[in-house]
């Protein structure tokens, strides 16, 4: 299932809480990357995107070396090759002690029009980053250039990241909360059914602002379901 313009829209209204219930409903345990919160987010709004992605693995000193930026498998080329409007999903193994993208490598993702970064790692040059506007998610900053603690080895390819597997085209959405990814296969069941929960809990929350007890209302039983169906409907 691709990731149409109304799909998309439809996402961007939903909060990632309320996608990481519609998953749990749905036998998806392992969708919250763990690690992951908004540096820089696009002034509040819910980012939405294909995943595109990168794989570090641990530091080798034979190549994790400086004058491996040049070669064409690097972070360089794979940027290159990043198409507008996916989010690059970073697996950085959880190092915080170097960080894998800088001022530069950021502002040029925004420049192709990459939508987000998110990684379960941290970036560098954390002032020259906030300056681009690329919205990131990330465990924070640190000094070190990546070589100091990882080695990068390749792009859209199957990753963790957070202790979730991302593959390439999965659908990522990142908010304030962090980021959920939902499998590409379920895109369409889980945006019909994250709209109509958010619908559902929106109307529990007038409920509730009304002095409404929760038990037999959140979650709803029978009896409230049947009234909120009558009210909601009309």
């Amino acid at each position: 299932m691709a990731l149409s313009a109304d799909l998309k829209k439809k996402l961007e209204s939903v909060t990632t809480a309320t996608l990481t219930t519609v998953l749990l409903k749905k036998g998806i345990r392992s969708a919250y990357l763990k690690g992951p919160m908004p540096l820089k987010t696009a002034e509040g709004k819910r980012i939405v995107g294909e995943a595109f992605t990168l794989r570090f693995v641990p530091m080798r000193e034979d190549l994790a070396t400086p004058e491996s930026w040049s070669s064409p498998r690097s972070t360089r080329g794979a940027i290159e090759d990043m198409p507008d409007g996916c989010i690059a999903v970073v697996d950085a193994m959880g190092v915080t002690s170097a960080g894998i993208f800088g001022d530069i490598l950021c502002a040029r993702m925004a420049k192709k029009g990459v939508a987000a970064l998110i990684t379960d790692g941290v970036v560098r040059d954390l002032a020259g980053v906030l300056g681009t506007g690329l919205p990131v998610w990330c465990q924070g900053a640190a000094a070190p250039a990546s070589v100091a603690g990882l080695t990068f080895v390749n792009w859209q390819e199957p990753i963790g990241c957070g202790g979730v597997a991302v593959f390439p085209g999965d659908i990522i959405v990142a908010d304030g909360d962090g980021a959920v990814l939902i499998p590409r296969a379920l895109l369409e069941p889980v945006v019909e059914a994250a709209v109509e929960q958010e619908r559902l809990e929106e109307w529990i929350m007038k409920e509730v602002d009304k002095g409404l007890p929760l038990p037999g209302l959140y979650p709803p039983n029978a009896e409230t379901k049947a009234r909120y169906e009558a009210e909601t409907r009309k």
